[in-house]
């Protein structure tokens, strides 16, 4: 192409910047009418399903109220329901498993971007925990079951012997526990986080590194300072996303944190989720119990949604000079 085809924006005849032809107008019309159509529908759908299960958990809040919220106790015999210790136990066990998870998924994001390992053995490493998101949630709760539980008596006895007065080791690991179930939603949630943080640390363009060696950082004075504020945000979206992982978990949480209604500090203690407490319960409930446990769902989603928009909103206002504007 000569100097004049390109002064002229032509390339075989055709100008490059022609504007969009009909067919490119209705195309591009269609896909938009498709696109809201589907985010409309999206929207449909979970109003629904919310107007659904909360229409069926109108009798429970007429019958027993708010108190649901605060009662410990839960006797299908005597018709008592509370989903405090369910609260309790789903936002404790995701919490201890976004501190591990979290912690070990942006580590590896780390190694695995930064140049710290070979290609050859980073790309099998990022497979390796890929693989793990592909694992169904029973096989998990097996596994904690005949092999972690077992391993993780041992230490739970000496931290109970030896720091017993201390409230989190205050009781002995009996079997099933809020630890075990705490570990296992941890390596669940992994992935997702670590494939969400290397796309945050891959974002950054290669120039912010270089111009923080050029300053003479070293190594983990350029990741820590300057990498890792730079994909904040990226990196909380992943925690925000492993969290809203770890409060839906059913199955393994169900074979492995014990249920029992009860409020504990204590790492060995057992306890109970809202997840576990509607899969355990429903296929045997009956009418007031499916209505006390459609309440349940209703919290549920509530608190994965206040989790969710205060995460994006963190997210959206901790991003440079968002706050400015």
């Amino acid at each position: 192409m000569d100097s004049k085809q390109q002064r002229a924006g032509t390339w075989g005849g055709e100008s490059v910047a022609s504007p969009p032809s009909r067919g490119d107008i209705v195309f591009d019309k269609a896909f938009r009418g498709i696109a809201f159509g589907f985010a409309a529908l999206t929207v449909v759908v979970l109003g629904w399903v919310v107007m659904e299960i909360g229409a069926k958990a109108v009798p429970a809040v007429r019958h027993y109220g708010f108190g649901l919220l605060t009662s410990v106790d839960w006797d299908v015999n005597k018709q008592l329901f509370g989903i405090l210790p369910q609260i309790w136990g789903t936002l404790y066990s995701s919490l201890l498993a976004l501190v591990l998870g979290g912690f070990f998924g942006v580590t590896i994001a780390i190694f695995i971007t930064q140049d710290f390992l070979p290609h050859g053995v980073a790309v099998v490493l990022k497979n390796i925990i890929e693989l793990l998101a592909a694992i169904p949630s029973v096989v998990y709760g097996l596994w904690g079951i005949y092999v972690l539980i077992p391993i993780l008596h041992p230490l739970a006895d000496l931290l109970h012997n030896t720091f017993g007065w201390i409230p989190f080791f205050s009781t002995a690991l009996m079997g099933p526990g809020l630890f075990p179930a705490a570990l296992v939603l941890a390596i669940m949630i992994l992935p997702t986080v670590a494939a969400v943080s290397q796309d945050a640390f891959r974002a950054i363009p290669h120039k912010t590194k270089e111009a923080a060696y050029g300053m003479g950082t070293t190594r983990w004075e350029a990741i820590l300072r300057v990498m890792l504020p730079t994909a904040s945000g990226g990196i909380f979206g992943a925690l925000v996303l492993g969290f809203g992982r770890a409060l839906g978990e059913t199955m393994a949480l169900a074979m492995l944190v014990g249920n029992a209604n009860k409020i504990s500090l204590s790492l060995f203690s057992p306890a109970n989720t809202l997840a576990a407490l509607l899969a355990l319960n429903f296929p045997e409930a009956g009418t007031v119990e499916i209505e006390v446990l459609m309440f349940a769902a209703i919290v549920l989603l509530v608190i994965t949604l206040v989790v969710n928009i205060l995460g994006q909103w963190i997210i959206t206002h901790s991003q440079p000079g968002r706050g400015k504007r």
